[in-house]
């Protein structure tokens, strides 16, 4: 029986395949260099330089070997398709929104709003004192009068917004402060002028006796005794389909709080002297002027003047009104 496995003849033995185990030997041999020139290993060969892996992006993949067991590479591009897209590069996203800097809002002022020493409807001293003030820096065209109505309103109003005030209207502590500082003390004559409009030369029916002598013309009143002027003030008349009646009259009845029954309307100071037509104040006439007309009454403006005369003038006293 021959050893098939002792070789020692030295042609080579064969395997139990048959085949000549000098011709396995090198086909393995032929195999193992036939894969490191392919570079499908991934490790390296003995005695071999390091060489750096060619990068996905440099050079295209070589075709994958059958003999190939290692894992595939962890790249982004070779993560399973069931993951989320991959998220932009920077050079590509949107830019990021520049952090604003808007101001925050200011919060609500707890301080108390300044006080309100006038407003529309007083009448006073310092109200007159206001319009004379305002007057002098060209805020109130005409003379005081005491009495705080639309016309001084709108002074006020004026005299704020140009100092950049708030715009009320009312004299508040503030307003009045600022006033008084840019402006001097008002005299006598400035606070209590004796009219608007110079006093018209006296009607010679107005000349002896104690007359109201009242001109449509200078539209002033004057308070003579004998001839003498004893006070006089701005008066208005009623519009051409109420007129005032010009003539000789007389003060045949007074009445300090007297309120019209024809038109529901305060005539306080009112001396009658032709029929319902009377001397009286009219807050109308102070607060707007010329701008409006009465009833047929002659309308005082100056509250503190017409008082005055209310207290001197006796029933009886001539009245004369012309032109």
């Amino acid at each position: 029986m021959t050893d098939t496995h002792s070789g020692r003849d030295g042609r080579g033995a064969s395997d139990p395949g048959g085949k000549p185990r000098g011709r396995r030997v090198a086909a393995a041999s032929l195999v193992a260099l036939a894969a490191l020139a392919t570079g499908c290993e991934p490790g390296t060969a003995e005695g071999a330089q390091d060489v750096p892996p060619v990068r996905a992006t440099q050079a295209a993949a070589p075709t994958p070997s059958p003999f190939l067991t290692a894992p595939a590479p962890t790249t982004e591009d070779a993560k399973p398709s069931t993951a989320p897209p991959p998220s932009p590069s920077a050079s590509t996203a949107a830019p990021a929104p520049a952090p604003t800097t808007a101001r925050p809002a200011p919060e609500p002022s707890t301080a108390p709003p300044p006080r309100v020493l006038m407003r529309t409807g007083s009448e006073s001293d310092r109200v007159r004192e206001l319009q004379a003030r305002l007057r002098q820096i060209g805020h109130f065209g005409r003379n005081p009068t005491g009495y705080y109505g639309s016309v001084t309103a709108d002074a006020v109003r004026s005299f704020q917004a140009k100092r950049r005030l708030p715009v009320t209207g009312s004299t508040d502590a503030v307003t009045w402060q600022r006033l008084l500082a840019m402006t001097r003390v008002p005299t006598a004559a400035e606070l209590d002028p004796p009219t608007e409009r110079p006093v018209a030369t006296p009607d010679e029916r107005c000349l002896k006796g104690r007359v109201l002598c009242i001109s449509k013309k200078s539209r002033t009143l004057a308070w003579m005794n004998d001839g003498k002027v004893v006070s006089a003030m701005d008066v208005r008349f009623g519009s051409e389909y109420t007129p005032t009646r010009e003539g000789v009259f007389e003060v045949f009845w007074k009445s300090r709080d007297h309120v019209s029954t024809l038109y529901d309307t305060p005539m306080p100071y009112a001396l009658f002297f032709s029929g319902g037509q009377a001397v009286h104040y009219s807050a109308d006439f102070a607060a707007n002027g010329y701008g409006g007309a009465s009833h047929g009454c002659v309308n005082v403006r100056d509250k503190k003047k017409v008082a005055a005369l209310f207290d001197q003038v006796k029933t009886g006293d001539k009245v004369v009104v012309s032109w």
